[in-house]
């Protein structure tokens, strides 16, 4: 008998590209010794992904069956497990909250946490206390600490930046340049809102940032204020 899954995964087998799966392989850092070290590409975009999570997000698929999709090897069958997840968040937000917890290790590069973390996990928590995003950045797992941040879009969204800003300020030591690209996004998103706000921020912290992170939080500025920040002159 045919099921949902096997279904899906053929409709994905005639969307893959060996082309463009070559091209993410080497995009994604999935060589020895890099963040995602083992992860296979199908070389589907992200586009004809979120059409297939929503055929099968209306087809009713189950969350046993999201579950296989989420543990796969195969990059793609996860992200759009993940998508899916988004999708049925509305009509279960508490049972796709937690299930999402629950798989938190397949969720494990930097796109899948960028595309679900917003859209799950911070909204869940947007009237509720946030002590687990807290947790979550003491984390010794690199995309455990990415969804810690990440999550507060949703927030900031709404001009909530509390928690984006001591997020940021805990994630400042971090080794990582996917954590420092990621810390560096939020403050420049709390600045499009409050630009008064990042900068309060920065005036304390910018000196001793990372460069990378820097960069990111200031991009919108001037190119006069760049340098200054950059020069440490401001």
């Amino acid at each position: 008998m045919t099921t949902l899954v096997d279904m899906l995964r053929l409709e994905m087998q005639a969307l893959a590209n060996p082309v463009k799966a070559r091209v993410l392989q080497k995009f994604f850092k999935t060589g020895p010794g890099q963040y995602g070290q083992g992860d296979v590409f199908m070389g589907i975009m992200v586009p004809a992904s979120r059409q297939v999570a929503r055929k099968y997000a209306a087809a009713g698929i189950s969350l046993a069956d999201v579950r296989t999709l989420l543990h796969s090897r195969i990059h793609e069958e996860r992200l759009v497990a993940l998508l899916i997840l988004v999708q049925n968040y509305r009509g279960d937000p508490e049972g796709i909250a937690k299930f999402y917890l629950e798989n938190l290790a397949w969720v494990n590069n930097w796109d899948l946490v960028d595309l679900t973390a917003p859209a799950i996990l911070g909204t869940f928590l947007i009237d509720k206390e946030r002590s687990l995003l807290y947790k979550l950045a003491r984390s010794k797992v690199l995309w455990e600490r990415r969804v810690s941040i990440i999550s507060t879009h949703v927030f900031i969204r709404k001009n909530d930046f509390a928690d984006t800003l001591k997020i940021s300020e805990m994630l400042l030591g971090d080794s990582h340049d996917l954590m420092h690209k990621a810390v560096g996004w939020m403050l420049r998103e709390v600045g499009k809102r409050d630009l008064a706000a990042e900068e309060e921020f920065l005036q304390k912290h910018y000196k001793k940032m990372p460069r990378t992170a820097l960069r990111y939080a200031i991009e919108r500025f001037s190119e006069e204020k760049r340098r200054a920040y950059m020069q440490g002159t401001v």
